[in-house]
């Protein structure tokens, strides 16, 4: 099962989307310029009308960067936790979650529930190996709990950052507008395409890697 590190987009999640479905599904769109935080200045192209305008041209590579890590932690069975706090979203983060086989948190996220996972839940329990972020911040735009709690435990993150959101604890930032309906869908849909696609290729390898070490029958 070694083979997809020897390849640097063993799924082809590069031919999921284009620059063009970016800026269909709003992406570019952030925030006013005076909500900007420092630290996401270099992902932003322009401003206009006051609005901050994300470069494309950026995001299309670190979509890429992200959906390829999370492919290769779905091939390899690892758990995955979307979690968002907006509430216009939580269905559509919990169905894709159900989807996908994989679970979601869309619910206020008490402090600990990674840091303290073995007072709360028991000796043995398993923490995600990849927490996704639709919404870095929560429902009162202060920085979601999650992030902290997953960089404390080393637990790799993708996370959307839109202008206002502070990208330094995401392992793998997406600058995007974390908004807008068609923008939260789009991640959505190919985050699912890439999980199940990823999912797929396990399958397929495990078949043939198990009809390859059959031992022969005369």
């Amino acid at each position: 099962m070694g083979e997809p590190l020897q390849h640097p987009d063993f799924f082809n999640v590069q031919e999921l989307f284009s620059l063009r479905d970016l800026f269909d599904a709003r992406v570019h769109l952030g925030h006013k310029q005076g909500c900007r935080h420092r630290f996401m200045e270099p992902y932003i192209f322009g401003c206009r009308l006051d609005q901050d305008i994300i470069d494309l041209e950026q995001t299309l590579p670190h979509l890429q960067l992200a959906l390829n890590f999370t492919a290769h932690v779905a091939y390899r069975k690892g758990v995955i936790l979307f979690v968002s706090r907006r509430r216009q979203f939580s269905h559509l983060v919990e169905a894709t979650a159900r989807e996908c086989g994989e679970y979601a948190h869309t619910r206020y996220w008490q402090g600990g529930l990674l840091t303290n996972a073995h007072i709360q839940y028991g000796v043995g329990v398993r923490l995600p190996d990849l927490v996704v972020f639709l919404h870095t911040l929560n429902n009162v735009f202060e920085p979601h709990l999650a992030v902290r709690d997953a960089a404390k435990m080393n637990i790799p993150t993708v996370g959307v950052v839109d202008t206002n959101c502070n990208p330094s604890l995401i392992t793998y930032p997406i600058p995007g507008n974390d908004d807008s309906p068609a923008a939260v869908q789009f991640y959505l849909k190919v985050l699912k395409m890439t999980i199940l696609r990823a999912k797929d290729k396990r399958k397929q390898m495990e078949v043939f890697y198990g009809l390859q070490n059959k031992p022969a029958h005369n």
